[in-house]
């Protein structure tokens, strides 16, 4: 019997500009200890469809249908009933911490009140079952952390915060919206880890939405791909991704660059148009304007859910001809990157960054965030910079924008001393290098529009005299596949992908020599990933621009750079070209990194390593080897007291005291048994 059985849910919302049919007749069932997974584009109506069955919706929203929790109907259940249920039966993890957590409360607080709330426990045993969960979600110094607020956390902290907040009082049925969005590839493997853990331990059911088809491989039994409200294909996982038979599936599928793919073999492939207004439906298939299979019949009549095989759903009228597309498409543009020139644009060396930060009354500590980092970036050549957070990446792109102080080192850029502060730059300094960061909501202007957006770097800059700036606006936009409809919108209009484009296109209107990408694809739906990672590779080929790429989708950073750096608590574990540093031998922290890729290939990862504990404090980082704290493959005392040489190897040097022959040898597959005699 299933715990939660959906069935017929139809969800509207009434607005201004009318009724937005959010969920459009959605059915699906999760049994005790099944994980199900929904996909799909932002505006399919995900996070809505888990609202819904949260009873969180707001009041503007008209809700039909049956969810029925063991035999409680959730549609029709009165407010004490759900009030009993959230937190303690029934729990939530969000896309985004920060609304999710209070910020005037710690931790400590927000975790002890759940349990509080819940149960017959004293606040003493309250906190210790909060300090036991944050370690299971494995948070650095649980018990310090306790004490601060939301705040203090980085983004991933926070979220493994929500996380244990859901999973504290071991419920029935978990409800994670995007919970793993903000996270490194280790803490995602690990989240991963832990949500199976718990639902065979707890015989927990959980309902998973994510945009990374990767980790929805990996964890989900049954998928449900959605699109403008309505479920499109549904079935087993190993059965949606070995044999996808709805048009849009495939095409989600082919946006995910394959396992060690680079830009030079072709450009990604990427879905033309958007999702439909939910409040404008198009006639017959929603899918039908998108869709190259598209006929007559697609669009005036609409296809129904219906079985193409044994446990397999598609709604499509020519889903049989749609297989023919499950190997992956590219694009053949010769995306090659330009050659480097002998000088380096970006030449960092022995960069230190240190804080001081205030621990109470007359204490402090050091925080050495970077501790001694040294690297290059090429003219018009992607240098990629991977690792865990806290390593130091976000600090080393500040500082080389000149937001964060540094302590020692240089910085040389263009020819340039870019040690210097922001404020200390000339505006020619300051055109030649620009930033796109991780969140467009936070860098662009909410009170402004496009155009007033876009207008302020070409007059702080003096790119064109002021009867030219429309032009130039209009040819920006263009540049990232936006056109003029979008010059008078604010960006509460725009969607994640159009307002990733917009900061985008800002950041290339003053002709830069270096951009400086920090996360800009985390949050953002596989497609329009490929379209703003396809966008940056055409204005760099086109304007011969250098790219510093920081990312924790290890995937998307091989594809697109050049030239990687490995990072780990401030200090450099591998870099080389890209082709070398994700190919044997290894460093052992490269290595657990690649092995914790999630992979749309169902099963792929059959010996992941996953990394004992957390990325240690800044404040009082280890001896020798940074991270022999947490390697796998340490080799003794040596790891602990002395600092590893750089081992070179052929286009790499990997800072090991392992020599390169037994790494060599460590990434040997095991040989198989020798059969015996009988």
């Amino acid at each position: 019997m299933p715990l939660l059985d959906v069935q017929h849910l139809n969800v509207e919302y009434r607005t201004q500009g009318g009724v937005a049919r959010a969920v459009r007749d959605v059915s699906f069932a999760i049994n005790p200890g099944e994980v199900y997974g929904l996909v799909g584009e932002s505006g399919c109506g995900k996070s809505t469809t888990a609202l819904a069955v949260m009873r969180y919706l707001p009041p503007n929203a008209h809700l039909v249908g049956q969810m029925m929790y063991r035999d409680l109907d959730l549609v029709t259940a009165a407010p004490r009933e759900l009030t009993a249920l959230r937190g303690n039966r029934i729990a939530m993890v969000y896309q985004d911490p920060q609304a999710s957590l209070n910020p005037v409360l710690t931790i400590s607080e927000q975790l002890t009140e759940v349990v509080i709330a819940h149960t017959n426990d004293s606040r003493a045993a309250a906190r210790q079952r909060a300090i036991e969960m944050l370690e299971r979600v494995h948070m650095p110094e649980p018990a310090y952390q306790m004490r601060r607020y939301p705040h203090q956390l980085s983004g991933g902290m926070q979220q493994r915060v929500v996380i244990a907040m859901a999973l504290i009082l071991r419920p029935e049925l978990v409800v994670m919206d995007e919970p793993t969005t903000g996270l490194d590839v280790t803490i995602e493997a690990g989240v991963i880890d832990l949500v199976n853990e718990l639902r065979h331990e707890f015989n927990m059911a959980v309902l998973f939405i994510s945009h990374n088809l990767g980790v929805i491989a990996q964890i989900c039994d049954h998928v449900g791909v959605m699109y403008a409200g309505e479920i499109v294909e549904q079935a087993s996982v190993r059965d949606l991704f070995r044999d996808p038979q709805h048009p849009y599936t495939v095409n989600l599928l082919n946006c995910v660059p394959q396992r060690g793919a680079r830009y030079t073999s072709g450009r990604l492939t990427t879905i033309s148009g958007r999702v439909p207004s939910l409040t404008h439906l198009p006639p017959g298939c929603a899918f039908a304007p998108r869709c190259h299979f598209a006929d007559a019949t697609c669009k005036t009549l609409p296809p129904e859910l219906l079985p193409t095989r044994e446990g397999h759903l598609a709604r499509c009228f020519h889903w049989d001809q749609s297989q023919q597309d499950h190997a992956k498409i590219t694009e053949t543009d010769d995306m090659a990157s330009v050659v480097a020139e002998d000088v380096p644009l970006l030449q960092v060396d022995d960069l230190h960054v240190y804080y001081q930060q205030s621990r109470g009354l007359r204490r402090s500590t050091v925080l050495k965030v970077v501790d001694g980092v040294s690297f290059k970036v090429g003219q018009g050549r992607t240098l990629g910079m991977v690792g865990e957070s806290g390593c130091g990446k976000s600090t080393i792109a500040g500082a080389i924008a000149g937001l964060k102080p540094v302590t020692r080192g240089r910085v040389d850029f263009a020819k340039r001393d870019f040690t210097v502060p922001i404020e200390r730059r000339d505006i020619g300094a300051l055109r030649q290098l620009q930033m796109v960061f991780q969140n467009p909501d936070s860098s662009l202007n909410p009170r402004h529009t496009v155009e007033q957006i876009l207008t302020r770097p070409l007059r702080c800059f003096n790119v064109v005299p002021r009867d030219q700036e429309r032009q130039r606006i209009i040819e920006l936009l263009h540049m990232v596949n936006l056109d003029e409809d979008y010059l008078k919108r604010k960006p509460r209009q725009l969607s994640g992908g159009e307002k990733q484009r917009v900061a985008i296109a800002r950041a290339f209107a003053g002709n830069p020599l270096l951009v400086v990408c920090d996360e800009p694809i985390s949050s953002l739906d596989v497609s329009v990933q490929a379209a703003v990672i396809n966008l940056l590779q055409t204005l760099q080929k086109e304007h011969k621009v250098s790219l510093l790429f920081i990312a924790h989708d290890l995937n998307m950073v091989r594809y697109l750079s050049d030239d990687i750096v490995v990072l780990y608590l401030g200090k450099i574990c591998e870099i080389g070209a890209a082709d070398k540093v994700f190919a044997p031998p290894y460093h052992p922290y490269t290595e657990a990194l690649v092995s914790a890729i999630p992979d749309v290939t169902v099963g792929a990862q059959s010996s992941p390593i996953r990394l004992q504990g957390s990325v240690p404090s800044p404040a009082n980082p280890p001896t020798g080897c940074r991270f022999h704290t947490r390697c796998p493959r340490k080799i003794g005392r040596i790891c602990e007291v002395e600092t590893p040489p750089g081992n070179v190897a052929e286009g790499k040097i990997i800072y090991c005291h392992i020599p390169l022959e037994e790494l060599r040898e460590l990434q040997q597959p095991p040989a198989p048994p020798a059969s015996v005699a009988t």
